[in-house]
C-alpha cells in the first residue's frame, strides 16, 4: 500500500471508464513466484497493457506511447537473463520511466531496434486493443495539456504517484532520486497542474483530492 502522503494533496483528476464501470487493462497481473524468472512471452502476456498505459500517461500521445512500449520490451528481452527476482512491476516501472526521461532529455523521438515479426506480434494482447483501452481511460484535453506543460521529471513523478499509486519511496527508487527530491517534484508538479487547471470548476459534491489521478469509484457516472 502506498505511503500516506502528508506534504501536499494530489489533484482530483479523472479518467474515462468502460461501459462495465472498470478501466480496461486494470487487471491485477500475476507476478512471477519468488525465485522464478518469467519468460519473455509471459512478461508480454501479463504486463503489456500495464506498460502501454503508463507509457501513454507519460508521453501523452499514442505514437510515442507505442514506441516507448516497444522499447521497454526490447530492454526486457535483453535483460531477462540478468534480472534479479524481486518486484517485477517495479522493475517495469523503472525501465519505462527511465526510457521516457532519457527520450525527453534528448528532445527527440525514442528510437529502438525492431523486434522480429514473430515477437512483435506477441505484443498484441487478447484483450481490447491498446488504442481502444486508452480511448476508454485517457484524461480529457485540459488535463493532457496541463500534464504536457510539466518538466519531464515532474510529470513522471506525478504520474507515478497520482496515477500509478506508488509511494514516494518506490518512486525515489525508480527514478534514482533522493526522497526529498521526489517530494519536491510531486509538490511542485501538483502546484503547476492546479494553476493550469484553475479555470475548471470542481464537480458538485466532490471533496478536495484524496486519491490518485485515476478512475472514479465504480458505478459513478462520468
Amino acid at each position: 500500500m502506498p505511503s500516506v502522503r502528508k506534504d501536499s494533496e494530489p489533484l482530483q483528476l479523472r479518467s474515462r471508464k468502460t461501459s462495465q464501470g472498470a478501466l480496461v487493462g486494470e487487471q491485477v497481473s500475476t507476478t512471477p513466484s519468488p525465485g522464478a524468472v518469467p519468460t519473455w512471452d509471459e512478461v508480454v502476456e501479463q504486463h503489456s497493457d500495464r506498460v502501454f498505459r503508463l507509457a501513454y500517461r507519460l508521453t501523452g500521445n499514442r505514437p510515442d506511447a507505442e514506441d516507448l512500449t516497444q522499447e521497454v520490451f526490447v530492454r526486457v528481452f535483453r535483460s531477462l537473463d540478468s534480472y534479479t527476482p524481486g518486484t517485477f512491476e517495479g522493475w517495469l516501472h523503472r525501465i519505462t520511466t527511465n526510457l521516457f526521461l532519457d527520450g525527453a532529455r534528448r528532445k527527440q523521438r525514442i528510437r529502438f531496434d525492431p523486434l522480429s515479426d514473430e515477437r512483435a506480434s506477441r505484443l498484441t494482447s487478447t484483450s481490447p486493443a491498446p488504442e481502444l483501452a486508452v480511448a476508454d481511460q485517457t484524461f480529457d484535453d485540459d488535463i493532457e495539456t496541463a500534464l504536457a506543460t510539466l518538466p519531464p521529471d515532474f510529470r513522471a513523478a506525478v504520474v507515478l504517484c497520482d496515477v500509478e499509486g506508488l509511494s514516494y519511496e518506490e518512486i525515489a527508487e525508480i527514478m534514482g532520486a533522493k526522497l526529498g527530491t521526489v517530494r519536491s517534484r510531486i509538490h511542485r508538479g501538483r502546484t503547476m497542474l492546479r494553476k493550469a487547471l484553475a479555470h475548471r470548476e470542481p464537480a458538485a459534491g466532490r471533496s478536495r483530492y484524496s486519491g490518485p489521478i485515476a478512475p472514479q469509484p465504480r458505478g459513478q457516472v462520468s
